[in-house]
Order: structure tokens, then C-alpha cells, then sequence
């Protein structure tokens, strides 16, 4: 379903006139006017401020995600820094526009299994949360059958009485063996978690509940994982992300032939190479993006 028309569904199902939603909306610091709400429930125009459609929600009483998961289009879905943390052998080229845009759902190999785990969770906060980075370490051993991955992300409150997160990750191809272990978590601690078919998904809890522009930092580290890992390594977004840094470690003396970064529109749409990434003396690889909307952005390798 379109934004507009899912707008005007809610609306018509809350029973409340677009007067009084402007009213309820300006109670919490939002000017909107009532032409501009029934432009937006037309199709005439779209909002521009999720906090506002973060809002809507509230007041229309409808799921979170129900307005802001149609409110960004994954056209061009992530538009790589031409830095030095992006560039490679051959640059890191700008991807071309994608299909048009897909659930969150679709990010992820078993949709139906994703949305059962995260519906085991809260998640009535992660609308309400900006991404201002997330950095993620994963590290291969020297014998590729074990990995783990470090994870720092940066986050800002765009409403009140936030006090978790929920992170999900793929950690395995679903055949068998251990879920990834939630490891050395700080500023934060683990809620609940769920793992079932090589995914995991799980809250993290703050130390204190956040305001709007309160911030919040949260690490944690996923692993060792017990499987022999993917050629690659990729962050699923169904958020927006202003800035996005991937480092692949390679422990051991046998290094990747070239590595790549690549985006996707979703689990099952053909990877796009941004450009090959420097293997450092150091072992490593890693990719800087900035203004990721939503989409599969990740670093893939090829061995001698």
C-alpha cells in the first residue's frame, strides 16, 4: 500500500477529524495544517519530517512502522562517501536508482520468520529513534570457520520515554548448530532475545529512558559463530542511517584476493559493487556510506 492510502485508512478508522488531528499534533509541538494533512492522504504530497509521521501513528492509534516503513523510498538507497575509507582499486561508484521499494520484510531470506521474532519484542520505540552511525567489526579466523562481529551504534530520541532498541542479525544459513551468543555488552543490557533458523533479533535496554534529542550509544558483540562463514558480509537497513562503516578482519596469513563493496535493494534483488576495497597490511577491508535510507549494504571477497 501507498503512504497516502494507508494515511487515509488510518484516519477513516480513528474516527477523528483532520482538524483534530492538526489540534493533537500542535499539543506536541508539531505545526501541521489541515490542507496540508488532507494533501498527504490524497497523494498531492508526502511529509518530509518522520517525527511527525512517528506521531500520526501515536495519535491515529495504528501499529509502529504502520506510516514510516511507506514513508522512505529505497530509490537510490545509499549514496557512498568519496573518501578514503570507500575508495578502492577502482572507486566506489554511485549505485544506480532500484526497483521500487520493498518491505522491511524483504530484507531479510525468510520474511516470515523475521516477523515472527521481532514480533516477540518491543519495538514500540524504534520509530522514534534516529541512527545517527552505526559501525560494525566483523572478524573471520584464520581457518574461516568461525566469526564474530562488533557492533557501535549512536542513537538520538525524536520522542519521549524510549528505552530500548531492538537489533537483528543473520548469523547463520538456518542448517543447524549453535544461534550466535549476545556477548560484552556495555552502556546497555540485553532484553529479551529470540534466535530461530540463522537469525537472531533482541532488545537492548538503556541505562536511563530517553527524551526527545536525548542520545544514547550502545555496543555489543555477536559470537563466535560456529559456521563456516558467506564470502561477504552485509547490514540489513530498515531504518535510516546518516553514517555506516564496515571493517572485515582477516585473521591469518592468507588474505582475500580483491574485496568489494556492494548494496542491494533487498535479500533476493542483485548486489550493485560500489568498487574494490584496499586489503590493508593490517588484514582488513572496510566501506564508509553515508545517508543510508533503507536497503543491504555490505563487503564481499574473493579468495585465491
Amino acid at each position: 500500500m501507498e503512504f497516502a492510502g494507508a494515511l487515509r485508512q488510518a484516519i477513516q478508522s480513528s474516527g477523528l477529524t483532520l482538524e483534530r488531528i492538526r489540534h493533537r499534533l500542535g499539543r506536541r509541538g508539531l505545526t501541521v495544517s489541515v490542507a496540508t494533512l488532507s494533501y498527504w492522504q490524497r497523494g498531492r504530497s508526502r511529509p518530509r519530517s518522520r517525527t511527525v509521521v512517528v506521531a500520526l501513528e501515536e495519535i491515529l492509534q495504528v501499529p509502529s512502522g504502520t506510516l514510516t516503513e511507506l514513508l522512505d523510498d529505497p530509490a537510490h538507497a545509499v549514496a557512498p562517501v568519496r573518501g578514503p575509507a570507500a575508495r578502492g582499486g577502482g572507486g566506489a561508484g554511485q549505485p544506480n536508482a532500484g526497483e521500487r521499494g520493498r518491505g522491511v520484510r524483504d530484507l531479510w531470506p525468510d520474511p516470515e520468520r523475521y516477523a515472527c521474532l521481532v514480533g516477540q519484542l518491543d519495538r514500540s520505540g524504534d520509530h522514534r529513534l534516529e541512527r545517527l552511525s552505526v559501525h560494525d567489526v566483523f572478524r573471520l579466523d584464520e581457518a574461516r570457520r568461525s566469526w564474530t562481529l562488533s557492533v557501535r551504534t549512536v542513537l538520538r530520541a525524536v520522542g519521549d520515554d524510549i528505552d530500548r532498541v531492538v537489533c537483528v542479525h543473520q548469523t547463520g544459513n538456518g542448517a543447524g548448530g549453535d544461534p550466535a551468543g549476545l556477548v560484552d555488552v556495555r552502556y546497555c543490557r540485553p532484553g529479551r532475545i529470540r534466535a530461530e533458523g540463522g537469525l537472531v533479533a533482541f532488545e537492548l535496554v538503556f541505562d536511563r529512558v530517553l527524551s526527545t534529542g536525548d542520545t544514547a550509544v550502545v555496543e555489543y558483540e555477536l559470537g563466535p559463530v560456529g559456521q563456516p562463514a558467506p564470502d561477504s558480509y552485509d547490514r540489513r537497513f530498515s531504518h535510516p542511517v546518516h553514517d555506516y562503516v564496515a571493517l572485515v578482519q582477516f585473521d591469518g596469513d592468507r588474505l582475500p584476493a580483491r574485496c568489494y563493496g556492494f548494496t542491494a535493494e533487498g535479500s533476493s534483488s542483485p548486489r550493485r559493487r560500489l568498487g574494490e576495497l584496499w586489503i590493508g597490511t593490517s588484514g582488513s577491508a572496510n566501506l564508509a556510506v553515508g545517508a543510508v535510507r533503507r536497503g543491504i549494504v555490505g563487503i564481499e571477497w574473493e579468495w585465491h
